[in-house]
């Protein structure tokens, strides 16, 4: 067994399948059931887990769009805002970012023109939103 602690092998497995069940993930990580359960439960409460995904290759999916939107957002307006965002359907996800962006969002629609409607009618109508930035993925490739 290597030096990793359980919840770094039990992390590392959910990342890989988060749809394993506890039985696999215990198997896996090379620790029982009960002890799964005990280290997800600790793990969700505290927030470290705070949801499970299904990863998506674009280019599989027909008539669908993503695309991940840079925001800029004025910086008296930012915790009102970064809650009006986060409560829009649209937005898959929403990250604080250190990067060229105070906010990266993820943005689905059933195309392009879709998601241009979605940033223009609705992340721009967000108060103190000031500029959005769109990248569109088109493979994924790990």
């Amino acid at each position: 067994m290597s030096a990793r602690t359980t919840e770094e092998r039990i992390l590392s497995v959910l990342e890989e399948d988060a749809q394993a069940s506890y039985a696999e993930i215990a198997d896996r990580a090379g620790v029982s059931k009960p002890t799964v359960r005990k280290y997800v439960d600790k793990l969700e409460s505290e927030g470290v887990i705070v949801g499970y995904s299904a990863d998506i290759d674009p280019k599989k999916l027909a008539s669908r769009s993503i695309a991940l939107v840079g925001i800029e957002v004025a910086s008296e307006k930012y915790v009102e805002a970064s809650r009006a965002l986060a409560d829009l359907d649209e937005v898959e996800s929403l990250y604080a970012s250190s990067g060229d962006h105070t906010l990266m969002a993820e943005v689905r629609g059933g195309d392009g023109d879709e998601v241009g409607t979605v940033i223009s009618e609705s992340i721009l109508a967000v108060d103190g939103v000031e500029e959005a930035h769109p990248s569109f993925l088109q493979e994924r490739l790990k």
